[in-house]
């Protein structure tokens, strides 16, 4: 699959068109670039209403749990998959995030009583799938972590609210991983583009991503009758 800078989506007005920077990125500008780009979706990616989205209204500790779990296995999944098709560097990038992710997963499993994960494939997941190209993969690693990293405080805070320190203790401590995904995905990034075309489409995969998981909270939230957008 081949995506370009402009091929990004604006669901529900989660997209924000911005100037790229032209010229030679460095890792923090890519990252500062993705979030401004995606500002919207990523915050209400990171609202109480994901949670809610996650679980189809079901604001359970087990359920919510429940979610995370298949959340971390999709990604293994797919990180898993790539490490199997990329070459050397990139091969070792995808393969230390899968394991992280299969780490994240039975770490989170661990917390229900039994968990068999979901034959469902979320819409980041199914979209970061397609990508077979290695500037648009870590782009998309990028996209996803960045998501991840508003999923994972959203969880945290839940389990606050539920007076369960421990839970939210390891959400915490999973978020944290989050940090050595992203420097992986970027320094390779500035190995491998050597040119802004290069750049746009790593920039093009990451926005992409996260449009495909905003506009998944989207569709869940509005088939269950509740406005995506913050009531003000």
């Amino acid at each position: 699959m081949s995506v370009r800078a402009t091929d990004a989506r604006a669901a529900n007005g989660g997209y924000k068109a911005v100037p790229v920077l032209r010229g030679r990125m460095n890792a923090a500008e890519f990252v500062d670039a993705v979030r401004d780009r995606n500002e919207t979706a990523l915050s209400r990616l990171g609202s109480s209403k994901s949670l809610y989205a996650d679980t189809g209204g079901e604001m359970e500790p087990e359920t919510v749990l429940a979610a995370a779990a298949d959340a971390e296995h999709a990604a293994a999944e797919t990180f898993e998959a790539w490490a199997e098709t990329a070459d050397e560097d990139a091969a070792a990038v995808f393969a230390e995030t899968a394991e992280e992710e299969r780490d994240h997963y039975e770490q989170v499993a661990a917390e229900l009583d039994a968990h068999d994960p979901s034959d469902a494939v979320p819409a980041i997941q199914a979209y970061l799938r397609d990508l077979d190209d290695t500037v648009e993969r870590l782009g998309g690693l990028v996209g996803r972590t960045l998501a991840a990293e508003k999923s994972k405080e959203q969880t945290t805070g839940f389990f606050v609210g539920q007076a369960k320190p421990t839970t939210a203790s390891l959400f915490r401590e999973l978020g944290g991983d989050l940090d050595g995904q992203l420097d992986r995905a970027t320094a390779l990034l500035g190995e491998r583009c050597e040119a802004d075309d290069d750049w746009d489409r790593a920039l093009a995969a990451a926005d992409a991503a996260i449009q495909t998981a905003y506009e998944e909270y989207t569709e869940r939230l509005e088939s269950m009758g509740v406005n995506p957008k913050p009531v003000c």
